[in-house]
């Protein structure tokens, strides 16, 4: 270990919590510019809306790809209400804290979906949070997830609650520490590496035996396989954070074998490389 990476571990070790947290100083990291305690828009800025029912702002991280799969699995079922017009929410340039995107997700972040369907209250409906928007398109449509109360429902929405609070344990836990941080440290490193080593096995363990995750079947691809893959798959296939070797996700065969089956997939081949429209 470096001499600089000993001076910043005696530091992190020898700092005391103030009584009271202030910001008095940037964080520093990629996105020391636009991070702040505080929520609400920083400026005024209308979303465009296109024609179709559905509307998509995002971006192309793990989680705006989560969506894109949906959408386009959608699409390949030809299912003509279920179209959408993408628009680019670029985060390093504080597009998430517009007036427009505050307005229909209050946590500015990506991704949001609005449905300008005809709805019993007769206005647009405002989806945020990935899981909730892949459940709502889902049910919406009757497609990619088991609708009927039973084992295979309790298994989907398990797993995909798994990833809903197992991945900031990869992002914005080993992501921002290997990738992100103003200067690498060991002990969250060696932490957050140790936890998405954990999350890898459980897949791996579990799709030893399931060609997916709700089962072996064609019919039981469904949205947990959709919002794991985004994050695991694309770990695992060495998309994120240039980690592959560190991680050495090669170890995991059967999660390599679920990955690369699902990365085949035409939706999926064109949901991580979706072009987004950006906003004025």
């Amino acid at each position: 270990m470096s001499q600089d990476n000993n001076s910043t571990n005696d530091q992190i070790e020898s700092y005391t919590p103030p009584k009271i947290w202030t910001q008095d100083k940037e964080n520093g990291g990629k996105f020391a510019s636009i991070n702040s305690p505080t929520a609400g828009a920083r400026q005024d800025k209308a979303l465009p809306v296109g024609d179709a029912p559905l509307q998509l702002y995002s971006l192309n991280t793990p989680n705006g790809v989560k969506i894109n799969i949906l959408l386009e699995e959608l699409a390949e079922l030809d299912i003509k209400e279920a179209a959408y017009n993408a628009y680019l929410i670029d985060i390093s340039k504080g597009d998430q804290f517009g007036s427009g995107f505050v307005a229909i997700n209050p946590n500015s972040k990506i991704p949001a979906l609005v449905d300008h369907s005809p709805s019993e209250a007769g206005e647009p409906l405002a989806i945020f949070e990935s899981g909730a928007i892949l459940m709502y398109l889902a049910e919406k449509f009757g497609k990619f997830i088991p609708m009927q109360q039973g084992k295979a429902r309790v298994e989907c929405l398990s797993w995909l609650m798994w990833q809903m609070g197992s991945a900031p344990f990869l992002g914005g836990g080993f992501g921002h520490f290997y990738a992100y941080a103003p200067e690498p440290m060991e002990y969250p490193i060696n932490r957050y590496a140790m936890e998405v080593k954990r999350q890898l096995d459980v897949l791996d363990r579990h799709l030893k035996d399931n060609t997916y995750m709700g089962g072996d079947e064609e019919s039981d691809y469904n949205i947990a396989d959709m919002i794991i893959w985004a994050w695991y798959g694309q770990l695992a296939l060495g998309k994120l954070y240039d980690a592959a070797e560190f991680l050495q996700v090669d170890e995991y065969q059967h999660l390599q074998r679920w990955a690369k089956k699902i990365a085949e997939r035409p939706a999926v081949k064109r949901a991580v490389d979706l072009v987004l429209e950006p906003i004025a």
